[in-house]
């Protein structure tokens, strides 16, 4: 994830600490498609699973924050290694946030479960939506990982797709619920269960951008895309 230092410690405590963000990266994907499965499947028992992950996942957060401030402390890094340091900080935050929508979309299955109306619930039109949020997460790690800003910009204009995804579903529920309003509650769980997932795909599109500032040293948050794809050019 970066280049060669004078100093190998320095680029031991690096890997050290990307690998630690990869490793997260994984619980946060599990999670995510534990939280799918749940939805896919109305399963108490996979939501229950994510639940119970998700003070793992806050836990990492800490503990690679805490060894990113000691290396910022001892090495004082500048230019890209700074870059790196405050990107996987971000990263990191942004990981555990997804995990926090995997936690939410599992204590959303469990209140449909409850309710009873599981089953005349439109919940499989979000499978793939859900999927395409997982799969870019994924790509968004492996462009962090690797520092490949092609595959960063490309995971920008997939994010879009997720948005649509979600408008759509939106318009489909409100018109489900103006049909039976004996669903209203349990559609509003699934409409926090969307919005969710939509969430996911963000936080793919930030770790994306993340990894553009870290390779060119230009913050795109907030950029119009043709902007973006100058700079990445």
């Amino acid at each position: 994830m970066s280049d060669k230092h004078l100093s190998s410690q320095f680029d031991i405590e690096l890997t050290a600490v990307s690998t630690r963000v990869m490793e997260m990266g994984g619980l946060v994907e599990s999670q995510i498609r534990t939280a799918v499965y749940a939805l896919a499947q109305f399963s108490s028992q996979a939501a229950s699973q994510v639940m119970e992950g998700e003070p793992r996942v806050n836990s990492m957060e800490v503990e690679i924050d805490h060894d990113l401030s000691s290396i910022i402390a001892r090495r004082q890094p500048t230019a890209r290694d700074l870059r790196l340091l405050i990107a996987i900080s971000k990263t990191t935050a942004n990981l555990e946030r997804a995990g926090d929508e995997a936690e939410k979309i599992a204590r959303m299955v469990k209140s449909i479960i409850d309710s009873g109306s599981s089953r005349v619930l439109p919940a499989s039109e979000l499978r793939t939506v859900a999927d395409l949020a997982a799969a870019l997460l994924r790509k968004a790690l492996d462009a962090f990982a690797r520092l490949d800003v092609t595959m960063a910009l490309s995971i920008l204009k997939e994010d879009d797709v997720i948005d649509k995804e979600f408008d759509g579903f939106v318009r489909k529920l409100i018109t489900y619920m103006m049909e039976d309003p004996r669903t209203i509650s349990p559609s509003l769980d699934l409409l926090f269960v969307a919005k969710a997932i939509e969430r996911i795909g963000d936080h793919a599109k930030n770790i994306a951008e993340f990894t553009i500032y870290v390779v060119k040293g230009t913050d795109v948050r907030h950029t119009p895309m043709a902007q973006i794809e100058s700079v990445v050019r």
